[in-house]
């Protein structure tokens, strides 16, 4: 007898039921975030090209905070350093939780949203290499077309009005979450110059501190925060990039649950601060970013000079083949069927929406050329062009598809029993079949009465003739 074959997996299959309520909860704070963000970078670009100018220079340029200490910087040095590192620190807790209980947990499923998203940030570097080379261009800028801007790309859903079905709200969550990942990685490594050792050390020993404490249960906002800032502080001053700290210090929370409760620790302080990094930090840092002048000479430099074109075609391009090619590969590798509901320029699309990189691309393109004014200006120019053409392409694919997409939220949302779970997960359950049948039976037996009384009717009305 013939050994039955291993099956395959599926690739953007049905959500665990968890897991899918989590994604809910995230990304409906990060599109409101997302919406927040593309008003904030609107109304930036608007204030540095209009007779306000100058006062959008004076507001990011003031300096504020304790020189003493080193910390005596401007506004937009605040919002890159210190607004930014709570950004990192929901990445850092979403990394985790995706490691122990997300997508991540199995490095079966993880292979391919992890393959796809490093050649996603792969083939962008590789296209800003191969552009900035052959112009003659500098090639310190290679990773800013790399990151993927999860709350711009959900930004841009909502302003389209597209429905994306929950798997691949997944993966582009995911594909952001590994980005992020790299993208700090990318920080530590390529974008610290001179270090202090002492800050360093003192750093490292704040955040064992912050581990203790964590491993030994203790509670309160009050012990927590002044010590964050505190490692904050030291990782700034110890010349690695502050955000770090943040980070860090995300990985270290506990994100699985343990009996009794409705949320882990990790989830919990999500919960509370992803708000106020989509709707306050992350928006706040492209106010006093975004701001670019924006002329008709500006604009033909980002397609002309080859730092900029690399930039554009590296977001444009580079991130849409990556993140495609990556999946598809790894799909083929590991036997893996495409969800039957879903076909392949649906991927193609979601790949186009990644590459949408605002927040972590301009941080990078700050760092990068941080000492050419004029240079980091044309980037964030770059960057705001890429990711306005990949959020077009991206929404063109998306809505060719937007009918289906609709009809897959409305059975993926459907619950007829009213009992609060949908019912595609609840096939599986014997009681849900008996409520559906005697919904079924009232609603027959409402039916038979109603026939009654239209047959009387008839009968009624037929006797005088």
């Amino acid at each position: 007898m013939a050994a039955p074959k291993n099956r395959r997996s599926v690739f953007l299959g049905r959500l665990p039921l968890p897991e899918r309520n989590h994604l809910a909860e995230a990304l409906r704070t990060e599109t409101v975030g997302g919406v927040l963000l593309l008003v904030a970078a609107v109304a930036a670009l608007i204030w540095a090209n209009t007779p306000l100018r100058d006062s959008y220079e004076a507001v990011r340029s003031f300096h504020v905070g304790p020189a003493a200490i080193g910390l005596d910087l401007s506004l937009q040095h605040w919002a890159a350093d210190g607004l930014l590192a709570v950004f990192f620190f929901v990445a850092g807790i979403e990394l985790k939780r995706e490691l122990v209980a997300g997508e991540l947990r199995d490095p079966k499923a993880a292979m391919l949203p992890v393959v796809a998203a490093l050649c996603g940030m792969a083939a962008p570097a590789l296209v800003y290499f191969t552009v900035a080379s052959s112009g003659g261009g500098s090639l310190a800028g290679w990773a800013v077309p790399t990151a993927t801007d999860i709350a711009f790309a959900l930004g841009v859903l909502a302003v389209i009005g597209t429905a994306l079905p929950s798997a691949l709200r997944a993966f582009l969550l995911t594909l952001a979450v590994v980005d992020d990942l790299f993208a700090i990685l990318i920080i530590a490594v390529f974008f610290t110059s001179r270090l202090n050792f002492a800050a360093l050390g003192f750093a490292v020993l704040g955040l064992v501190v912050f581990w203790l404490l964590l491993r030994k249960g203790v509670r309160g906002w009050y012990v927590y925060v002044p010590l964050a800032v505190v490692n904050w502080a030291l990782m700034y001053n110890s010349g690695v990039h502050a955000t770090i700290a943040g980070v860090a210090m995300g990985l270290m929370l506990r994100c699985t649950r343990r009996d009794a409760e409705e949320r882990s620790p990790g989830e919990h302080i999500e919960h509370i601060v992803r708000p106020l990094s989509a709707g306050l930090a992350v928006p706040l840092f492209a106010l006093l970013s975004a701001g670019v002048a924006v002329t008709g000479g500006a604009l033909a430099d980002v397609f002309t000079r080859p730092e900029t074109l690399g930039v554009v075609l590296g977001l444009v391009l580079g991130k849409a083949v990556g993140v495609f090619g990556g999946t598809w590969a790894a799909a083929r590798f590991t036997r893996a069927e495409l969800n039957p509901d879903l076909k392949w320029p649906d991927v193609l699309a979601v790949a186009s929406l990644a590459g949408i990189g605002f927040t972590v691309s301009l941080l990078i393109g700050e760092l990068a050329f941080g000492d050419d004014a004029l240079l980091v200006s044309e980037i964030k120019a770059a960057v705001l062009v890429g990711s306005l053409i990949a959020a077009i392409l991206a929404s063109v694919l998306l809505k060719l598809r937007d009918n289906k997409y609709k009809k897959l939220c409305a059975e993926e949302d459907r619950d007829d029993d009213e009992d609060g779970i949908p019912d595609i997960y609840e096939q599986d359950n014997p009681e849900f079949h008996l409520r559906m049948a005697a919904l079924y039976e009232a609603k027959a037996a409402t039916h038979r009465k109603l026939a009654q009384v239209a047959s009387e009717r008839t009968t009624l009305g037929d006797g005088p003739a």
